[in-house]
């Protein structure tokens, strides 16, 4: 990973030097503000512009951290925010994630921790300028301005409008980035319910401690630090649509209570004293069989039958590659509308070798790879050798390339340099025996097994964690360890 700017909002001097060597020694730079007066006159100067990420401790004299994060985020919307605090009631990470924070960290911390965290909201970060996009064109999406003319596309489309006309739930099906939500609000948008509100929820994004509250609400007193009644998402929803995506990764006990909301059509707030009626349509979605995950004992058999009353699945954008060129158009004037940049179009060239990538991240990695090429490029129109991580899978020749024989990263991948990215697998070729005909180390072919799946996958971390069945953290402490530097 490149270096990065690091503000570091910490009023303890220890805390802020234990900090600041942390960050120097993952090979980034570190600011120091003692309070949040100092952190907004830093962020407003010529300095601030350079900040990558903030380190934002909680409890300071004077304006604390949510103040801070609340100014901050009217002018800086994007930048990643990491709050630090001794504090670790279920209320206070609610009303730090609330008020924008994009991680919580428990004080004291290991420097593991806090490096992890730092890694993920960079990494975070570099989505920021594809999905900001998207997401700000999602409020009026409707089926006449889906892309896409390809079968598999205007069969899922067909299936989505029938869907809306009736508020039967609805199980949205498909890899990461295929564009569920899209789908989703579509359906919502479509339907009676068009008025009323659509809030979706991200069921693997939210900590397992916090899922009940979120999603049912809390009454003041229910548990320690739950100063204040908090309403859930379903009674947010209420009347509209409540878009579940990920539902796969909900724990057991939180599907017990799913079910129930959703057959009695009510919620019991954490707390509460008595059931709260609610009239809600479902719309769930994940990247994962749930049918397979009902076999291993995973997933509720009779939730999954509750969710899955009209399935619709959406192929993989190298299912459809038919509707790439339309896609990169409308992307081409999306992003310079939304981000204020300059405006590009395609070459001839450069097209065919889109389509003939395989995008394993489907269409936010497309949206992404366009948005990269959009602000480095000097030229007015995006050539081949532009989307350099092309190359990795033998599309583009290395002669082609802005630094002939250097493989540069696509924004969507945060794979350590010198990864082929989304370079085909050969799964014979892991050999179990070492020079000598003796067996290899368990070191050597986990090493073997973390490069290529991470050249498999783009780079694409979470993805890469997730196909391995391990946390993001233990990946990047994996990367370290065995010298596959980031």
């Amino acid at each position: 990973m490149t270096q990065k700017s690091v503000l570091i909002v910490e009023d303890e001097f220890t805390q802020s030097a234990l900090l600041e060597g942390i960050v120097k020694r993952a090979g980034h730079v570190a600011h120091i503000a003692h309070n949040g007066n100092e952190a907004l006159t830093f962020m407003a100067g010529a300095q601030g512009a350079d900040v990558d990420i903030v380190l934002l401790d909680l409890v300071m004299p004077g304006m604390d951290g949510i103040e801070v994060l609340q100014k901050l985020r009217p002018s800086w919307p994007k930048l990643p925010v990491i709050m630090l605090t001794s504090q670790s009631s279920i209320t206070t990470v609610v009303d730090a994630m609330r008020a924008g924070a994009n991680d919580f960290i428990v004080k004291p911390a290991s420097a593991e921790r806090i490096r992890s965290a730092i890694n993920a909201g960079l990494e975070t970060a570099s989505f920021v300028g594809e999905i900001e996009p998207m997401r700000m064109g999602m409020a009026a999406t409707n089926f006449t301005n889906l892309i896409g003319e390809s079968h598999g596309m205007r069969r899922a489309v067909a299936l989505a409008e029938r869907a809306a006309s009736a508020s039967i739930p609805v199980l949205i099906d498909g890899e990461s980035g295929v564009g569920k939500e899209v789908f989703a609000r579509a359906v919502h948008t479509a339907s009676d319910r068009a008025d009323r509100p659509f809030v979706a929820v991200n069921c693997g994004a939210i900590p397992e401690n916090l899922v009940e509250s979120i999603l049912f609400g809390h009454e003041k007193g229910s548990f320690t630090g739950a100063t204040e009644k908090r309403i859930g998402k379903f009674a947010e929803a209420n009347g509209g649509t409540l878009f579940l995506d990920e539902v796969g990764e909900l724990s057991a006990d939180i599907q017990v209570k799913l079910l129930r909301a959703l057959q009695e059509k009510e919620i019991d707030p954490v707390g509460g004293r008595s059931s709260l009626p609610v009239d809600i349509r479902v719309i769930s979605a994940t990247n994962r069989n749930l049918a397979e995950r009902v076999a291993e004992g995973c997933f509720r058999e009779d939730l999954f039958y509750r969710l899955n009353v009209y399935p619709i699945t959406l192929p993989p954008l190298r299912e459809r590659k038919e509707d790439i060129p339309a896609l990169v158009d409308h992307f081409l004037d999306l992003i310079p509308e939304m981000e204020g940049l300059p405006v590009k179009t395609i070459s001839p060239g450069a097209l065919p070798a889109l389509a003939a990538y395989h995008w394993p991240g489907n269409i936010r990695q497309l949206q992404n790879a366009l948005f990269r090429a959009v602000i480095l490029s000097d030229h007015k129109q995006l050539e081949v050798r532009d989307f350099p991580h092309l190359e990795g899978a033998g599309i583009i020749p290395t002669n082609l390339l802005s630094e002939p024989g250097q493989r540069l990263l696509d924004p969507v991948s945060d794979a350590p340099a010198g990864f082929s990215a989304g370079a085909p697998v050969d799964d014979t070729v892991i050999s179990l025996l070492a020079t000598g005909g003796h067996f290899r180390s368990l070191a050597d072919m986990e090493s073997e097994i973390i490069r290529r799946t991470i050249g498999y996958y783009d780079g694409k971390m979470a993805e890469v964690a997730r196909r391995l069945g391990i946390g993001r953290s233990t990946l990047y402490r994996k990367l370290d360890e065995y010298g596959l530097k980031r």
